[in-house]
């Protein structure tokens, strides 16, 4: 249960990070055009959002292996130790 949570979890960042990776090396404009009158362009806020992703699944797992996982893991020793 816990190797398939986490390998969806990995798969998911994967596709966050390649997909922007892809975009900086097939779509450079798209990544490239302003946001507003300022100097800030789309692809800053989508990196930072790629980092943010990657911290969000990070805590998601965390916490369910802190709550779920832990608990299964201990189910497993008490009946490993009869």
């Amino acid at each position: 249960k816990r190797s398939s949570f986490g390998w969806w979890l990995s798969l998911a960042g994967m596709l966050a990070y390649y997909g922007f990776i892809l975009l900086v090396a097939f779509n450079k404009p798209l990544l490239s055009q302003k946001i507003g009158s300022g100097v800030t362009t789309l692809g800053m806020p989508l990196g930072v959002a790629v980092i943010v992703f990657t911290i969000i699944i990070t805590w998601i797992y965390i916490r369910r292996a802190n709550s779920e996982f832990d608990a299964l893991t201990d189910k497993i020793v008490k009946g490993a130790l009869k």
